[in-house]
């Protein structure tokens, strides 16, 4: 729970915020006729399968309140590989217990932007501040072994 600021009162709340994480879709060429995906289409594909887990596979600290799939997929040119590609966009509301509990979510690679609904003020303790260090350490060497693991297996 996070402290924060009703008036002059201090009191202990959960973290309303909505998360907006963008799914990639790389297309794949049929065989002969059949079996192609287009880039709209896997990245449709991700988004939906990333919301299936979101809403199966509980996460410590956050629970999912809403998940919007609603806004449409949008393609941009990849400057390194010089082809097109698609984004989904899925947004979350979701509750956190503290603001280290966010981190699992902002450290993601979909990642695209975070909006704190409530509380308006928050105030964070040494202790509070010491756990989100912590957890953003711990993220980024899990973040760090995944990159080396896609990119040894080259």
């Amino acid at each position: 729970m996070v402290k924060s600021l009703v008036g002059n009162e201090l009191a202990e709340r959960e973290i309303q915020a909505r998360v907006r994480l963008d799914f990639r879709g790389v297309g794949r060429p049929g065989r002969l006729l059949f079996g192609g995906k287009t880039t709209e289409k896997a990245a449709e594909d991700a988004r939906e399968q990333h919301a299936a887990l979101f809403r199966n596979v509980p996460l410590q600290g956050i629970k999912i309140e809403d998940i919007n799939m609603a806004q449409e997929v949008y393609t941009v040119l990849d400057e390194a590989t010089g082809s097109e590609v698609a984004y989904a966009p899925l947004e979350l509301k979701v509750a956190a217990e503290g603001v280290d509990d966010l981190v699992r979510l902002i450290f993601r690679e979909e990642f695209r932007k975070l909006e704190i609904i409530e509380p308006e003020k928050t105030v964070l303790g040494r202790y509070e501040i010491e756990r989100l260090f912590f957890r953003i350490g711990e993220e980024l060497r899990r973040y760090r072994q995944a990159l080396e693991r896609r990119y040894e297996g080259r």
